[in-house]
């Protein structure tokens, strides 16, 4: 009988040992490499603690993802642009819309992308301009608005950068053609911007009131008509007043008589927009091409900017023979007369009721 014997195993040799061991050390170092590579990471998409204190960020119309990307960082939104970037391509972020955004320092990458996403919240600026003005006081206006001025404004007003069909032929005075109304702008609408959009509001309502008609067989043509429109804004004070005004103008231009428009002399005398003003006779004889108690038609352009119901009552007087006007009554109410022998008893009235 034989007995057979197990073989017993081989001890693996010195080499195999050490094989081994730097496997086992290359896994581990795999491993903590991995470990800290992800908390890295996950440090960069989710910052520990709260977000930081807000920042501006303007992103410049154009920006690619990598130059977003950087401006975070620089902004101390994001740590690592690159990061950022790789992670945006993974969620298939982007592209993203240029604008002005809020963002937070040390914010996550998913709250930025929400944010890019969303796009730029923009905020506005209001600005009204009545009815009346001039170009320069509607230069005040735009010049109390932050970051804007006055003088930038008057000399987009006059260097034939922003054009309108209703200019004639080698005019650049942009004067009674911006139309009152309340505008929202953004920021970074510069002055030429705020003109152009006056410009083109005035074109929108000019037609809409009938301005382009009017020079089908009409006394004026349609520039000449927004030169009424303004003086009936400056004149009239109630809407009812304005058709009537309007006729005046036309009755008067038809039988080549002197307007004697006491606005025009206020605007030549550079006084439009000053309160309780009353023209004196020495004012009548200002020296202006538009004083119209002194020059025959109308003035050389408009004297202010004509509303809507301005613009309409230029279009379309109201029927009837008045040849004069005068304020009767404290709230600016006019009484007609067809002869003078009939406005001077309006005077009278207007005079014993305190009002002249």
């Amino acid at each position: 009988m034989s007995i057979e014997y197990e073989a017993m195993p081989k001890r693996p040799g010195p080499w195999g040992r050490r094989i081994a061991i730097a496997a086992g050390v290359l896994v581990l170092v795999v491993l903590l490499v991995g470990g800290g590579l992800l908390l890295y990471v996950q440090g960069q998409v989710n910052p520990k603690g709260p977000a930081g204190p807000p920042v501006a960020v303007e992103v410049p119309l154009g920006s690619s993802t990598q130059r977003i990307a950087s401006l975070l960082e620089q902004k101390g939104v994001v740590k690592n642009a690159r990061n950022f970037r790789l992670y945006v391509r993974v969620k298939n972020g982007g592209p993203f819309q240029a604008g002005s955004y809020e963002l937070r320092k040390n914010a996550s990458f998913d709250d930025v992308i929400s944010a890019l996403k969303k796009g730029p919240e923009l905020t506005f600026e209001t600005l009204t301009v009545p009815e009346g003005l001039t170009i320069k006081q509607v230069a005040d206006l735009v010049g109390k608005m932050p970051g804007r001025s006055a003088e930038k404004f008057l000399a987009a007003t006059t260097d034939g950068t922003v054009k309108t069909k209703y200019l004639p032929a080698g005019s650049t005075n942009l004067e009674g053609l911006l139309f009152p109304d309340t505008y929202k702008f953004e920021a970074k609408d510069d002055e030429r911007v705020i003109l152009q959009r006056m410009v083109t509001a005035f074109e929108t309502n000019a037609a809409q009131a009938g301005i382009d008609d009017v020079g089908e067989g009409g006394t004026v043509d349609p520039y000449e008509a927004i030169v009424v429109a303004s003086l009936i804004e400056r004149e009239a004070r109630v809407d009812d007043d304005r058709g009537m005004v309007s006729r005046v103008i036309y009755n008067r231009l038809q039988k080549k008589m002197l307007l004697q428009v006491d606005a025009t002399v206020i605007y030549a005398l550079g006084k439009t927009g000053e309160k309780n003003l009353r023209v004196l006779f020495e004012d009548l004889e200002v020296d202006s091409p538009y004083n119209t108690y002194k020059n025959p038609g109308l003035p050389p352009a408009p004297i202010a900017s004509p509303g809507a119901a301005s613009l309409r009552a230029a279009v379309a007087p109201t029927e009837g023979p008045w040849l004069y006007y005068v304020v009767i009554d404290a709230d600016g109410r006019h009484a007609f007369g067809t002869t003078l022998a009939e406005h001077n008893r309006n005077i009278a009235a207007a005079s014993a009721a305190g009002v002249r």
